[in-house]
């Protein structure tokens, strides 16, 4: 059951990224609470409107849909984006002119 749990296609990467409306104070105080929801939620900031969540399985990131479903703004577009760990980290990353390969495991998966 364990090692099923850290297989790298049951693992899941949660991205959320948001265009929001901040022309008014009553948009940018919502903006603001969205992206503290986000954080408090356990999500990093990748870009200022992309942020990323680990999950430890499926049904983990079957609850943090339904929690960021919970505090969407009412204006907006809001997209997620659920990946499995394998897809994560067949992501490459390019600074300037030269070419990286982001070879870093999931926190989790370090501790063991």
């Amino acid at each position: 059951m364990s090692e099923n749990r850290l297989n790298a296609y049951h693992i899941m990467w949660l991205f959320v990224f948001f265009d929001l409306p901040v022309t008014t104070k009553k948009e940018m105080k919502e903006a603001a609470l969205f992206r503290k929801n986000l954080m408090k939620n356990g999500f990093i900031m990748l870009q200022y409107s992309v942020y990323i969540r680990h999950c430890g399985s499926y049904e983990s990131q079957t609850v943090h849909v339904k929690r960021v479903k919970s505090f969407l703004p009412e204006t907006g577009m809001v997209s997620i984006l659920s990946v499995t760990d394998k897809q994560y980290g067949d992501i490459v990353n390019y600074w300037g002119k030269e070419k990286k390969k982001l070879a870093t495991a999931p926190l989790q998966l370090e501790l063991f």
